[in-house]
């Protein structure tokens, strides 16, 4: 499974994030070990309070699992990951909560620690653990017959499409998905050999290359959203400066967002309104029925936890009735019979959660089957619908005015009025002596002969003298 990491602060926003049911078809607090509080919000801010004894900013290690989305994977695969990071880093013991999130028919994890040793009131370091998370991804594929992504076998392969928090916002607000934007951008990367084929290959698709105010090359597309080169295309910065040149003979953000908006003609823009509109119209039954689907896996799986709790209580209170009370309890605890009998309660004990859990597992993982298949459907639709957007934002560069030409980045010599025919002066055979007095203006004269030779002479002829020979030999 992929593992991402990072440390931070932010213990509220973070559990108001694992807890959000809106962007998560069904959220499940697994564990939450090593605090006092027994929700998810009282843990987080009693690791906060805990860090403040401390100079710790970032309190907290926030781990994410993402395992393949067409494999099961059990309950047991994540604790096992999860264990490997605890103890790689040298988390050991430190309080810690698992989370899991469902959406779009996959599975996922998250895991978070407090880094504040409580013993020592000091944040364990986590070195290289970018590298860790990495061995341990890659052994759990290898461990459970899994595929590897091409970036495990080189590391040079990895996907350049991977996109943060602020690339899916971003694309979130102009309605595209962040992994189709990069891989437009990476597509007129590739296609390209130059800047101006780089621009052209952009233009085409709606976009305008510009200066921006940080970082460098940008590209504007026409909803005015901003985009860094290198961060879309995976190249650094030296690389981009390298193809496009120096950005400062584009234009300014401003003026690209001024120009793409003068651009943009008042029918295509209805027609992306229409398209847009079909498309949630499209999506509107395929989305009903997803919600509705959600609600009765809910139910289900509701149901499934008040059965199983009920059941568990029986047992368990089956299991210590066999316990003798009184005067027979304490014979039975001479005789070794109190001994074994909680020996086969807690073999029964186990057994039992052994049973829930895999019946819990095999519901989730029936609902997944249920759900990929629905998702299918909706990513047809989506890429139909993303494929007209496409179409009809390309046909708005037909409608583009020409920019004005590019005003050229040396200025020439200023030439004096006399001289603007001398280009036809020139064609005859001998310089005219306009011809000469212009060269004599606009060229240097070089030094005459004898004093080259001159000066040649005394740098072939010079000796070193010492200061008192020079103050003798002034006048």
């Amino acid at each position: 499974m992929i593992l991402k990491a990072s440390e931070r602060g932010g213990g509220k926003q973070l559990a108001l994030h694992l807890l959000n049911q809106r962007d998560n078809e069904h959220v499940e607090v697994h564990d939450i070990r090593g605090f006092i509080a027994g929700d998810l919000i009282g843990a987080m801010k009693e690791a906060y309070a805990v860090s403040k004894g401390t100079r710790c900013q970032k309190h907290l290690f926030s781990v994410s699992l993402n395992p393949p989305a067409t494999e099961k994977v059990g309950i047991d695969v994540f604790e096992k990951a999860i264990e490997k990071i605890e103890l790689k880093n040298g988390l050991t013991g430190h309080p810690r909560v698992i989370v899991f999130h469902e959406k779009e028919g996959r599975r996922h994890a998250h895991a978070v620690w407090s880094r504040i040793d409580v013993e020592t009131m000091t944040a364990k370091n986590l070195s290289h653990y970018k590298n860790k998370l990495r061995d341990i991804a890659k052994e759990t594929y290898l461990e459970n017959d899994w595929a590897l992504p091409a970036g495990f076998i080189d590391s040079k392969a990895h996907d350049p499409r991977n996109y943060s928090l602020a690339e899916y916002q971003q694309a979130k607000r102009m309605g595209q998905d962040a992994r189709d934007l990069k891989a437009m951008m990476q597509e007129c990367w590739t296609a390209s050999d130059s800047a101006s084929a780089f621009k052209h290959a952009l233009s085409e698709r709606g976009i305008t290359l510009a200066k921006g105010d940080r970082r460098g090359h940008v590209a504007v597309t026409h909803e005015g959203e901003v985009l860094a080169i290198s961060r879309y295309t995976g190249k650094k910065a030296k690389e981009v400066r390298s193809k496009l040149g120096e950005p400062e003979n584009l234009p300014s953000v401003e003026e690209a967002k001024i120009a793409a908006a003068g651009a943009m003609n008042g029918a295509l823009a209805r027609h992306i309104v229409e398209a847009k509109q079909q498309r949630r119209m499209a999506l509107a039954p395929l989305e009903d029925h997803r919600q509705h689907m959600t609600n009765y896996h809910q139910a289900e799986r509701a149901r499934l936890d008040a059965g199983q709790k009920i059941r568990w209580e029986q047992e368990a209170r089956l299991r210590s009735e066999r316990l003798n009370k009184g005067l027979r309890g304490l014979w039975d605890r001479f005789s070794g019979y109190h001994a074994e009998t909680e020996r086969r309660n807690i073999a029964e004990a186990q057994t039992a959660l052994s049973r829930d859990r895999d019946q819990h597992q095999e519901l989730i993982t029936a609902q997944l089957t249920e759900r990929r298949r629905l998702q299918v459907e909706i990513k047809t639709v989506r890429d139909q619908q993303a494929e007209l957007l496409r179409n009809l934002r390309s046909d708005q560069q037909a409608y583009r005015t020409k920019p004005p030409e590019k005003q050229p980045d040396r200025v020439a010599p200023r030439i004096e009025p006399q001289f603007r025919q001398v280009a036809k002066v020139n064609e005859r055979k001998e310089p005219s002596k306009l011809t000469k007095t212009f060269e004599r203006q606009v060229q240097p004269e070089p030094a005459s002969p004898p004093l080259q030779d001159r000066l040649q002479r005394l740098r072939e002829n010079r000796t070193p003298v010492s200061r008192h020979q020079d103050r003798e030999r002034e006048p």
